[in-house]
C-alpha cells in the first residue's frame, strides 16, 4: 500500500483542528504530573483568589498564544528538525496549559473568553515568522520566551504569599520556558531589530492587562 505524502495544505489542517481543540476543546491531558498536586490547598481570602485568578488567566492565555504560535511556525518551517522543534514544544507547552486551566478551576474561575482571538492572532504571526525563514522564525521564539520568563518573574512576585499551588506551577512553567529559549538560541536563532523585541513587549502587555479581567 503506497504512502501518502503529507503536505503543507495537510499540516495546516492538522494546525486548524489542534486550534479548535485548544480553544473550545477540553484541557489537554498533560504528559508530566501536575507539580501544585504536592501542594497544600491553603484558604485564600476573596482579593487574593481573584488576584490569583486574574494572574493564573493571563498564564493561560499566553500557553494558548504559546501553541498557535509554534503550530503557526511548523506549518511554514523549511527544515525538519526545525519544525520538529517547533511541535516539540508545541506539546511542552500542552502541560502549561492544562496546568493553569486546572489551577483555575480550583480557584472558582474561567479562562479568557478572548482565547479564539489570542490564538487566531498569535497563529498568524508564528506562520508569517516562519515564512520570513527558519533563523528568524527561531529568532522569533527566542525572544518570545526570553521576555515570558520575566513576565512570570512578576507574576511570581505578584502572587499571594499562602498560594503555593499556582507558584510551584509558575516556577515549572519559567523552567521551561527558559529551556525553550536555550534551545532556540541553539538551533540557530538570529537575533531581532531591538523596534521588534519593543513592538513585541507592546503586544503583550494588551494581551495581559484584558485577559486579567476578560
Amino acid at each position: 500500500m503506497a504512502t501518502r505524502t503529507l503536505t503543507k495544505f495537510d499540516g495546516l489542517l492538522a494546525s486548524l483542528d489542534d486550534g479548535l481543540r485548544t480553544v473550545l476543546g477540553p484541557a489537554p491531558r498533560p504528559q508530566r504530573a501536575n507539580p501544585a498536586d504536592s501542594q497544600p490547598d491553603t484558604q485564600l481570602r476573596s482579593d487574593e483568589r481573584r488576584l490569583s485568578a486574574g494572574l493564573m488567566r493571563v498564564n493561560h492565555a499566553g500557553e494558548v498564544c504559546a501553541q498557535a504560535l509554534y503550530r503557526g511556525q511548523a506549518v511554514g518551517a523549511r527544515q525538519s528538525l526545525v519544525r520538529h522543534k517547533m511541535q516539540q514544544a508545541a506539546a511542552e507547552e500542552n502541560d502549561h496549559l492544562a496546568w493553569t486551566e486546572a489551577r483555575l478551576r480550583e480557584l472558582g474561575d474561567h479562562t479568557s473568553y478572548l482565547n479564539p482571538m489570542w490564538y487566531t492572532g498569535s497563529f498568524l504571526i508564528g506562520a508569517l515568522a516562519s515564512a520570513i525563514g527558519d533563523k528568524w522564525s527561531l529568532g522569533f521564539v527566542a525572544e518570545t520566551e526570553r521576555q515570558v520568563v520575566a513576565h512570570l518573574n512578576g507574576h511570581l512576585q505578584r502572587l499571594p504569599t499562602d498560594d503555593q499551588k499556582s507558584r510551584v506551577i509558575l516556577e515549572q512553567m519559567r523552567e521551561d520556558e527558559g529551556r525553550h529559549a536555550t534551545v532556540a538560541i541553539e538551533a540557530g536563532a538570529a537575533s531581532l531589530p531591538r523596534p521588534l523585541q519593543e513592538l513585541m513587549r507592546f503586544t503583550s502587555k494588551i494581551m495581559t492587562r484584558t485577559a486579567f479581567w476578560i
